[in-house]
Formats: structure tokens, sequence, C-alpha cells
């Protein structure tokens, strides 16, 4: 085979490649769907006010990052004493107590929580939460939480993001929903899983462990 012959193989072999790649990369990142329901960080202090002196929470279910879904809930009551019962704790505890909730929610408790990533509770909604032994007032903590994606490291460098960039994801089922604004969030202790809440779920037809795909 002649030198002519070679290179003219070497770069249709090349081209091809290159083909697979781009059609990879036009697929998008798929990534597997967690339908987070209304929740509850607490505080030490704050545990202790809710359900006695020196109570810990209790296990139930292991989450990714070192949380975990405790046996402890609580009832959470909004603006003219409209209430939501049996909202569990996540645990461990935090510095500042939040509340997570959707925007249905939100109308039922009759409070106007914004839309915030989780942590960020300057000027939120105000709140009240009732445990067995006592009841605490949040002057603010309450938010409906911002749709994110959790990865490790690994998965971010397959997906081609990192840590803070905003990405649309996309829904392909019968509802075909995009979702913008989607934060992405990278830590070691993280498994790859896009967290949004029921309203999101049930208005785009997603269930618990369906996927969506990255699309920059």
């Amino acid at each position: 085979m002649d030198t002519k012959n070679i290179e003219m193989i070497t770069k249709l072999v090349i081209e091809a490649l290159n083909q697979q790649e781009e059609a990879k990369n036009a697929k998008g990142y798929i990534v597997p769907v967690g339908v987070s329901n209304r929740h509850v960080h607490l505080t030490q202090e704050h545990v202790e006010i809710l359900f006695g002196e020196g109570y810990k929470l209790t296990k139930k279910k292991e989450l990714m990052g070192g949380q975990f879904a405790s046996n402890e809930c609580v009832t959470i009551v909004g603006l003219k004493l409209r209430a939501i019962e049996n909202v569990r704790i996540l645990g461990p505890c935090r510095k500042s107590s939040q509340v997570e909730i959707s925007a249905t929610d939100a109308r039922t408790l009759g409070i106007k929580a914004p839309v915030r990533e989780s942590g960020n509770v300057a000027g939120s909604a105000p709140l009240a939460l009732v445990g067995p032994k006592g009841v605490l007032y949040l002057q603010e903590g309450c938010i409906i939480a911002q749709r994110h994606i959790h990865m490790a490291p690994a998965d971010a460098a397959a997906a081609g993001v990192k840590d803070g960039d905003i990405v649309s994801v996309k829904a392909d089922n019968e509802r075909g929903t995009t979702f913008n604004h989607v934060k992405i969030r990278v830590d070691e202790s993280f498994t790859l899983e896009m967290h949004i809440d029921t309203d999101e779920a049930n208005a785009s037809q997603i269930a618990q462990g369906d996927t969506v795909t990255i699309i920059k």
C-alpha cells in the first residue's frame, strides 16, 4: 500500500472517529432524577427545642453526601395557622435551620417562599415548626429549592461541566419538558442525580429514577 492510500485511510478513520464523538456529545449527558419531597434541616439547638433537651436525631435511611433521612418529623405552620404535618427532618444537624418546600406547599401554608439554593436563606420566608416537646419560630429559613444536579468530579469531567455551572436539562418523555437554570454541584461525596421537587416532577411526568439529559 502506497503512502497516498495510507494517508487517505488515516484521514477517513479520523473523520469517522470525530463524527462519532460529535454524535455522542450531541446526545448530551444522561442523569438520573431524584424527586425531593418537603423536608427540614435543623441545628442541634433547634432539635432540642422541638424534641427535648439532649435529643439526637435517629437514622431512618442513608442519603448521599453523608446525609440521612431521620425517623423524626415535625409539623410546619405558615400564616393564618395553615399547617402541613409529618414533614421529615434530614440529618445530620446543620449550622442553621432550613425548610425546603414546593410552590404548592407555599400556597397551602400562605407564605411567599423564594426559589433559592440550599443554604441561602437570608430574607426567606418565616415559618413555625411544632414538635412533640416544643414550638420553634424561624424568622427566615423557608425556601423552594433551586433545581440542581449533584455530581462527583469524574461525572463533571465526563459531562464537561464544573461546580457552579448553570445548564439546561431535557426530559425526553411524553411531556418533553426542558428545565433551565439547573445548577451543577460537584463534590467527592455526591452520587450523580438531578434533584427536582414534587411540583416539577408532577408537571413533567417524571418519576424517581427516570433520566434526563444535559443540553448545554
